[in-house]
């Protein structure tokens, strides 16, 4: 019985302690995962300017989401004009106007990459009689 756990000994653990004799080759370095990104198009619903920090609504109907985002310094804000864009500052956005926004990140609020202005709302809703 002595014989036969001794043969087993020797048998299991030859190829780990061989195993761990043999130097390994360094491993690759894996790349950092990627942050999720997104984009969205809607109305803008609030602007922080001293947080900077807009709220977008989307959707139709009861599927309305609502993306909060933080405006970096160096995001590029743009206007779309006739066939080209033109750079603005957030303070030029206003409540209603309709954007088209890049986004990433783990969780609200998201980090805005591009922001693009598509619309604007010039007059509000007129009453009907």
């Amino acid at each position: 019985m002595r014989r036969f756990a001794l043969l087993s000994f020797v048998v299991l653990a030859a190829p780990l302690a061989v195993a761990a004799q043999q130097p390994t080759a360094p491993q690759p370095a894996a790349p950092p995962p990627a942050v999720p990104h997104d984009s969205v198009r809607g109305a803008i619903r609030a602007i922080d300017v001293r947080a900077r920090t807009i709220e977008v609504t989307t959707g139709v109907g009861y599927a309305l989401r609502v993306v909060v985002m933080h405006v970096p310094a160096s995001v590029p804000i743009t206007a779309a004009g006739a066939g080209h864009r033109q750079p603005i500052g957030l303070a030029a956005l206003k409540l209603g106007d309709v954007v088209r926004a890049s986004f990433g990140g783990y969780r609200s609020p998201f980090v805005a990459y591009t922001i693009e202005r598509i619309g604007r709302v010039e007059t509000g809703v007129e009453p009907t009689p």
